[in-house]
């Protein structure tokens, strides 16, 4: 059954369309999930449809009685809201309920018996809508949430809570509603992976209709089953399946009508070369004929959208040493934050970093770049070592500049490699056209900031990347172009991103923040850590359990076990396995420099548009990737046998 209906919607801000003719409807309990490039209106039309703003033109149909719930980029709260007072505003209508349930039954002790059955059916049919609600125990559910979230102060007022913790407020606030309809903008910001895959598995048990705006392709794949992606200034395509299934129906759909394209500009060449012929010609065909020609050479034919072309300035070659640490310790007050961290970064080195927010992965990019005063520990920087940072607060960019004036830093001209480019021609393949250079930076899309900062720090010619969190906001097709842009990237590059499926096609390495000062670094991509981070959990309960104090054994069983143990060589690795592990770390690094290249590949527009280019590519993409999982898995086998472990 339909939930809601949106027909022939239309939203223009000045002369600039930003959607029209939009139709599209979502049914009761589907998960959608709407895509578009920055600026399309994904988030207009999210407020749309919550009611928060109004389109020029169109209607809006939601089926009678059905509640909606909007959790917005940027939450608000009213003045002298507490983290309690919000949650329980969320639970008002549970309340209402749950105080109508009461007065019901009250009202059956003493209704006579004819009135029973009515009252009875009442009855169940309101107990079956608070158990839609979340069930009886609210407090109890509220302040779970909370914890799972990171929020621990129950009374304190929202306004002291930082951006990512009030985001979280608003979050609980949007699942404790349980609406029929769900809308979600861009929920997963501010957020660490593990509490985005805890935030997915909530949502997958709510039962109402869900819309969601993220740029985490993991996220879409495990949640929607249909993709509506928005074409900036028209309507929308709907594709059934989650976010794998979109693109190679997209791939498919963009390779037909560039066949078809090709098809119609050949017949257009044939009917052009024959009216050129003069009247002659033309009277051996029908006037229908000729208008048919007119009217399609008119139309607007098929073309490939066009993507904002990021690129990096030539940068000086890194030398030996690029960023060291030893023994780094730093302290708030009586939190450690790191505690005796040892880190070398080199040579074409992609590391992310990982954990809860808070746990100081920050604070540690600024103590290497220096902004930072460690408590103690040395830290060494390469003389050829030339640093860009990207801050997540964004604070480089003045909200009161122009967007030219942002990008130039008093130049009207970049360099890129051998190329000297006039920067209103850059920033217009930016998608930046002269109009919008015009603008200032405050009127920017939080997506489009984000790429205005991007675009500058490349253009500093530095060969060490230092990024936090700078997959916020950006639409899918500009993560994609920046995934290519940093696996072509000659230098080095230091990620805090929340994005795990960024992370892996990036990173080379990941280091995990684990509290109380303590950094761990494991070798891979972001999947290679979470699988060599479960079976270091797994040994470390083996090995807690196996220290647990335990019932002496019975003699035979002694005796039975000496020959194991007697035959157990801890550290000593036959020469064949030897052998195997001094050659490991090469063949490593061949099947990682593989999968780079054929993810280059399928990043590389050529490719993308080549249907059965892109499924050859594919295939082999996967069987290089699982190659390397099985290498890694191989290596840390050999590694725990020369160990002992």
């Amino acid at each position: 059954m339909t939930l809601l209906r949106a027909a022939n919607v239309q939203l223009s801000f000045g002369s600039r369309t930003v959607f029209q003719d939009l139709t599209f409807t979502i049914a009761e309990g589907e998960r959608v999930g709407l895509v578009g490039v920055n600026g399309s209106g994904k988030s207009s039309l999210m407020k749309i449809l919550a009611g928060a703003s109004r389109a020029d033109t169109g209607e809006l149909q939601l089926r009678r009685g059905a509640r909606v719930t909007y959790l917005p980029q940027e939450p608000e709260f009213p003045e002298g809201a507490t983290v309690a007072s919000e949650l329980s505003v969320s639970q008002g209508p549970l309340k209402e309920a749950l105080a109508a349930h009461a007065e019901l039954a009250k009202r059956m002790e003493s209704a006579p018996a004819e009135e029973q059955d009515k009252l009875m059916t009442q009855f169940s049919a309101l107990s079956d809508r608070i158990e839609q609600m979340g069930g009886w125990d609210t407090e109890h559910h509220a302040k779970t949430l909370l914890d799972r979230l990171g929020v621990k102060d129950w009374d304190r007022p929202v306004a002291q809570l930082s951006g990512g913790l009030r985001k979280r407020v608003a979050i609980a606030r949007a699942l404790l509603t349980r609406p029929d309809l769900l809308l979600l903008d861009e929920p997963t910001n501010h957020l660490d992976a593990d509490t985005v895959d805890w935030l997915e598995e909530e949502l997958d048990k709510l039962p109402g209709a869900l819309l969601l705006v993220t740029h985490d392709r993991y996220f879409l794949d495990g949640l929607v089953d249909r993709i509506v992606e928005i074409q900036p200034g028209a309507g929308v395509t709907s594709y059934p399946g989650n976010y794998q299934a979109y693109v190679e129906q997209k791939l498919v759909a963009q390779e037909n009508a560039a066949l078809a394209q090709h098809k119609r500009e050949r017949w257009i060449a044939q009917e052009v070369a024959w009216l050129r012929k003069g009247p002659e010609a033309r009277r051996t065909k029908s006037k229908s004929r000729i208008e048919r020609a007119q009217k399609l050479m008119a139309e607007k034919g098929f073309e490939r959208p066009k993507v904002a072309d990021l690129r990096v300035a030539a940068a000086p070659r890194l030398g030996h040493t690029v960023i060291e640490a030893e023994g780094v310790k730093k302290a708030f007050g009586d939190r450690k934050v790191l505690d005796g961290v040892d880190f070398r970064l080199q040579r074409g080195e992609r590391v992310g970093l990982v954990g809860p927010n808070g746990v100081g992965k920050t604070t540690f990019l600024r103590v290497l770049l220096g902004e930072v005063e460690p408590d103690g520990g040395t830290l060494v920087i390469g003389k050829n070592t030339k640093v860009a940072y990207y801050d997540q607060s964004r604070a480089q960019l003045d909200v009161e500049a122009t967007v030219y004036e942002a990008a130039s830093q008093g130049e009207d001209w970049v360099e890129l490699g051998d190329q000297k480019v006039a920067l209103r021609d850059y920033l217009d393949d930016l998608l930046f056209p002269v109009p919008m250079q015009r603008m200032k930076v405050k009127a920017l899309s939080g997506g489009e900031r984000n790429r205005l900062l991007l675009a500058r720090l490349f253009l500093e010619g530095a060969n060490v990347l230092v990024l936090d969190e700078p997959t916020n906001d950006l639409d899918i097709v500009t993560l994609n172009i920046l995934e290519r842009l940093l696996l072509d990237f000659g230098g080095s590059t230091l990620l805090v991103t929340h994005d795990r499926y960024f992370l892996d096609k990036v990173a080379t390495s990941i280091l995990t923040f684990e509290g109380e000062g303590r950094v761990t670094r494991y070798e891979g991509n972001y999947a290679m850590y979470r699988r060599l981070k479960e079976q270091s959990d797994e040994k470390a309960a083996s090995a807690a359990s196996a220290a647990a104090p335990r019932p002496a054994p019975k003699p035979e069983e002694a005796t039975a076990a000496a020959p194991a143990k007697a035959a157990r060589k801890p550290g000593k690795l036959s020469y064949k396995d030897q052998r195997e592990l001094d050659g490991m770390e090469a063949t490593i690094e061949a099947a990682e420099s593989r999968k780079a290249a054929l993810e280059a590949q399928l990043a590389d527009p050529a490719v993308y548009s080549n249907g059965p280019k892109v499924a050859e590519v594919q295939k082999e993409l996967d069987a290089t990737a699982a190659e390397v999982d099985r290498l890694y898995a191989r290596w840390q086998e050999l590694q725990d046998l020369s160990s002992g472990a």
